[in-house]
């Protein structure tokens, strides 16, 4: 059995003056996804990046939206199976500081953003 998330929930971590703004969020249908993208990106029109990962049911998807790659996504997903979370997206706004972290750093900050935000949620079993 999976978990599922009760509401959306929002943590922010800064390191090196970038903000990191993680969001995780009940997704009950992959088509709803691109929407909920979209809608963030009209919300933080000056980040830098969005990085996400999501699993809806037996599907699963990440991005590291222009990030050094599997530094920024692929950890996220690794997070949800790891939390046994499902039908929820994990999204990590990016706002640059000027102070470039490097491949590992930018990979545990992406990382501590999102355990930040899984530690705080309220997490139900899922029947299904």
């Amino acid at each position: 059995m999976a978990n599922i998330i009760e509401k959306e929930i929002v943590q922010q971590i800064e390191v090196m003056k970038s903000k990191f703004i993680a969001y995780l969020i009940p997704l009950n249908n992959e088509d709803d996804f691109k929407p909920l993208l979209a809608n963030l990106r009209k919300e933080h029109k000056k980040a830098r990046h969005i990085v996400y990962a999501y699993r809806v049911g037996m599907k699963s998807k990440s991005c590291d939206d222009g990030e050094p790659k599997g530094s920024a996504g692929h950890p996220l997903l690794e997070l949800l199976y790891k939390k046994d979370l499902t039908n929820v997206a994990l999204l990590v706004v990016r706002y640059f500081g000027g102070t470039k972290l490097g491949a590992g750093r930018l990979l545990r900050t992406y990382l501590q953003a999102g355990i930040n935000v899984v530690d705080n949620c309220t997490m139900i079993q899922n029947e299904r």
